[in-house]
């Protein structure tokens, strides 16, 4: 037997998306720079909604002091109405309110004292975030919950800075309210929409267990319960889904669709002998949730599982380093075979993994040269994208949520001088090397895992006269509250961003060959604002800087 579906009211803008009309340029929830402005233009607002409600109160304080007078009047002349008009000065008075003091109320009534909030909503309505930016923050949140193991009860509860705390006790962290009934069923309403049931179910017990009478909200208990019963059918949790629907059959018998799928769900839990029958009377706990086997099929990766743990892990740098490797890990003043402009500022090299060797230059990068180079990309930030590998086109993936800059070293003498730098530490030509590309991570931004060089089976992977990506320079302009970390799921390698700090490895072996152990991810970012740069040098410019050999292992 088939089960229904919950009918499901969207806006117009939100059933657009998904029948694919709706525009992909999502600007605001992929980088958390650019949803500053939405925290003032919400303060502007706000304070515009002050001053309507002080005057619809003022209004009304008016209205209500007629009402008081005209009141005290009409009950006296109500006692006796023709000894009442004997007196002439009553008589006066009564005409006086029906040729000038209703009239006046009338006015009072009809004056618009909205105008000015609507003028100022309207100026800034374009600016306002889009359908897909909702979705999107929307699903950053389910990406958050699932990366860090996150119970439903404690985002809802806004404790998200648990894990900030263990993992940086010297970082503060941002609170939050607690989600409201409503909040949690929109969340569980867009995964539905999305076929996710998994977390449709999760987050409609969530909100079952916070609804309260709210006169400002339509939703209703046997709403959820709808849902939650088709989701919790979805997720083969049949027992669920008939205490859900039983649940709603008391508050409204004449459900159809709940009545027909009663008597399938009796007859499904009469099959099973490990589920109580439905004949025999229990004493049945609403308040109890459902369990829910979360589904990977649709967004499966093989090193899933290391990814996840490698980013919820507490470790401060490593994850997988034994004490024969570790003690090979040293840091260093480092001067690139004493180097002119090293020699009197020498930098601060920390190697922090073995296989493949990864470097840390802390400091490398002086505050003031951050605040340029971001102060430069902020306005030119873009949603950033990925390569096709079949068609070579760039596109925009749910797997990179971030806005990306490039910057010319012609642009600045800060971005000339950082180049530079490049170049000296690690003794490669910036020739061929690509622009700088700065980045800020929006909600939940993250880059799942994947390689910086191009395979060769890429169409239009590199440009010959340049060659492939032969190692990476990534630089952490910010310090991360929660989250945020570069993980290597392959070696079981985990970097915390630190800001001032510039992480370097060679993404090829000297033979040229692509090293498969240098496939990395950027965690989503649970806590904070993450911005980065990374500078990417190719191979062609390098060949008397590094040379060839033969083994790919050299």
């Amino acid at each position: 037997m088939f089960v229904p579906r919950p009918m499901t009211v969207l806006p117009v803008g939100i059933i657009l998306l998904f029948l694919g009309q709706a525009s992909v340029d999502a600007e605001v929830f992929t980088a958390l720079c650019d949803m500053e402005y939405l925290v003032h233009m919400e303060k502007d607002l706000v304070d515009s909604l002050d001053r309507y409600i002080q005057q619809e109160e003022d209004k009304l304080n008016r209205i209500k002091t007629f009402q008081s007078r005209i009141r005290e009047v009409s009950q006296m002349a109500m006692e006796e109405p023709t000894r009442h008009l004997h007196h002439p000065v009553n008589a006066y008075l009564l005409v006086k309110r029906f040729t000038r003091d209703w009239p006046l109320l009338e006015a009072w009534i009809q004056e618009d004292t909205a105008e000015d909030f609507l003028y100022n909503m309207t100026k800034v309505k374009e600016s306002f975030p889009s359908d897909e930016d909702y979705i999107g923050a929307g699903k950053a949140l389910v990406r958050l919950q699932d990366t860090y193991d996150l119970s439903t009860q404690n985002i809802a509860k806004g404790k998200m800075g648990e894990i900030a705390t263990a993992t940086r006790p010297d970082t503060g962290f941002t609170k939050s309210p607690e989600l409201l009934a409503e909040d949690c069923f929109e969340l569980g309403r867009l995964a539905y929409v999305d076929q996710d049931y998994y977390h449709c179910a999760l987050w409609m017990e969530e909100s079952l267990a916070r609804l309260q009478p709210d006169p400002m909200s339509d939703l209703t208990r046997d709403t959820i319960l709808d849902y939650l019963a088709y989701a919790s059918y979805q997720q083969n949790n049949i027992e669920r889904a008939y205490q859900a629907t039983k649940e709603l059959l008391k508050i409204n018998p004449e459900h159809t669709r709940a009545v027909n799928n009663m008597k399938f769900f009796e007859k499904e839990m009469e099959k099973s002998q490990n589920l109580v029958t439905p004949q025999k009377e229990e004493v049945e706990d609403t308040t109890v949730r459902g369990e829910y086997k979360r589904d990977l099929a649709r967004d499966y990766l093989p090193e899933r599982e290391i990814y996840e743990l490698l980013c919820q892990a507490d470790q401060p740098e490593m994850f997988n380093i034994t004490p024969s490797r570790g003690k090979h890990l040293k840091c260093r003043y480092f001067t690139n075979n004493n180097h002119p402009r090293l020699l009197l500022a020498p930098q601060r090299l920390e190697q922090v993994f073995d296989k493949p060797k990864m470097w840390i230059f802390h400091n490398i990068l002086t505050d003031p040269e951050m605040e340029v180079i971001k102060k430069i990309a902020q306005p030119r930030l873009r949603r950033a994208t990925i390569q096709n590998s079949i068609t070579g086109e760039l596109e925009h993936a749910s797997y990179r949520i971030s806005k990306s800059a490039w910057l010319q070293g012609w642009e600045h003498k800060v971005i000339r001088r950082v180049n530079q730098r490049v170049e000296d530490v690690t003794g490669l030509t910036m020739e061929t090397a690509e622009e700088l590309q700065v980045v800020n991570y929006g909600m939940g931004g993250h880059y799942e895992p994947h390689f910086d060089f191009a395979r060769k089976e890429e169409k239009s992977a590199f440009d010959p006269s340049e060659g492939n990506r032969i190692a990476t320079m990534l630089f952490y302009m910010s310090d991360v509250e929660a989250g945020g970390a570069t993980v290597f799921p392959q070696v079981g390698a985990r970097l915390i961003p630190e800001k001032g700090a510039g992480a370097f490895w060679y993404n090829l072996f000297r033979s040229g060959e692509g090293d498969m152990l240098t496939r990395h991810a950027a965690c989503p970012v649970l806590v904070g604002s993450k911005w980065v740069s990374n500078k990417w040098i190719h191979e062609r410019g390098q060949e008397f800087r590094r040379k060839c050999g033969l083994s790919p292992e050299d």
